[in-house]
């Protein structure tokens, strides 16, 4: 089986067709892979920003066909198209029952025993559903099924950033509509943000990036305003009379960037962290600040989602031409290609890569 592995920290990716992989065991599925998104996650993976055992086969947003299902597993049949959640809702722990499966951890941990092998190694699998392969096992709960008329290379999207992003602003913050909205930070997630913003009814949204593609691509998708980071002080004062925004999304994982995105929220508004930072970043406050401008600093987990749902209700908006999935997709690849898809996304140059398997 060929697959892409990460030996160490910074290293590039190592393409190799000797990886055996072994499963399903009881309450797992075993997939074909059709697609997989390049998630800027997979460069924290690299870099150490998110730590994870190594060496791993990484990747984590991805799209297939189930080709054997264990033992037990009634959710999903042998053919079905999935969409891998990597962060799978079991629906019995507090959380899942608190609404919360987001941040259900024995979903999470169900998902950490390895299956790949490379010669008697024991390689893991990331986050536990590795998807830069040509097959994984991963748990039944991790396998959303979804309808067969959805082309699995934009499903794959939907399996991390686009609900990440879409979900930071319709779950977490819960973006009203007409209200004013600021995004810090212009990826694929960034992009998402604006889209979930958008399809909320909110009527001002400022995208705001360094990089002047980064900013075109969100007024493609929805931002009404693109400004580079030492332009947003001062549009801030045109668009909100100097109050800041209701809601601020920062979509960059920088102590600096949260702490602007802060800044750009109005009294009372709403800052939401999207972005991953490393363990080692603080972001300071002081006492008064925080009692007296009353705003609300929140932290976004895989978007607030519910996968079981949320997943069918991205696709339905993408459906109805409410959002854009299609125009993500600026580079399509081979497995074989992925350390220049990799430099792409490190110099801004694409918002989604996808890996098509044949």
């Amino acid at each position: 089986m060929r697959a892409a592995l990460l030996s160490g920290l910074n290293e590039k990716l190592e393409v190799r067709d000797d990886f055996v992989l072994d499963g399903p065991g009881p309450g797992e599925v075993r997939l074909r892979m059709v697609a997989s998104g390049v998630c800027h996650s997979d460069l924290s993976f690299q870099n150490g920003t998110i730590p994870i055992p190594l060496p791993s086969v990484i990747g984590h947003e991805g799209a297939g066909e189930v080709i054997a299902i264990g033992e037990g597993v009634s959710n999903v049949a042998v053919g079905d198209p999935v969409i891998i959640a990597w962060t799978p809702p079991c629906g019995t722990c507090v959380c899942c029952l608190e609404h919360q499966p987001n941040l259900c951890m024995t979903g999470l941990i169900s998902a950490a025993t390895p299956h790949i092998k490379l010669g008697n190694d024991v390689i893991f699998g990331g986050t536990g559903t590795p998807t830069f392969t040509e097959e994984t096992v991963i748990p039944a709960i991790a396998a959303i099924p979804i309808p067969r008329d959805v082309p699995l290379d934009l499903a794959a999207l939907v399996g991390c950033g686009v609900t990440t992003g879409m979900g930071a602003a319709m779950n977490t913050a819960k973006v009203h509509p007409g209200s004013t909205v600021v995004v810090i930070g212009c990826g694929g997630v960034g992009i998402s943000v604006i889209q979930g913003a958008r399809v909320s009814g909110a009527a001002t949204i400022v995208a705001v990036d360094p990089v002047a593609k980064k900013r075109e691509w969100a007024q493609q998708f929805g931002a009404t305003h693109a400004v580079a980071p030492d332009e947003l002080a001062g549009l801030t004062a045109e668009l909100t009379q100097g109050r800041g925004f209701d809601y601020a999304f920062e979509v960059v994982g920088q102590s600096e960037t949260i702490r602007s995105a802060w800044e750009a929220t109005r009294r009372g508004g709403t800052t939401v962290v999207v972005g991953v930072a490393s363990m080692d970043q603080k972001v300071e406050f002081s006492a008064f600040e925080l009692f007296y401008s009353e705003k609300r600093l929140i932290g976004s987990f895989y978007g607030s989602a519910d996968v079981r749902t949320d997943f069918a209700k991205i696709l339905q908006l993408w459906k109805s031409g409410k959002v854009d999935l299609e125009n993500m997709v600026s580079q399509r690849i081979d497995l074989s290609e992925i350390n220049e898809a990799f430099d792409a996304m490190q110099r801004g140059e694409v918002i989604r890569t996808v890996i098509e398997f044949s």
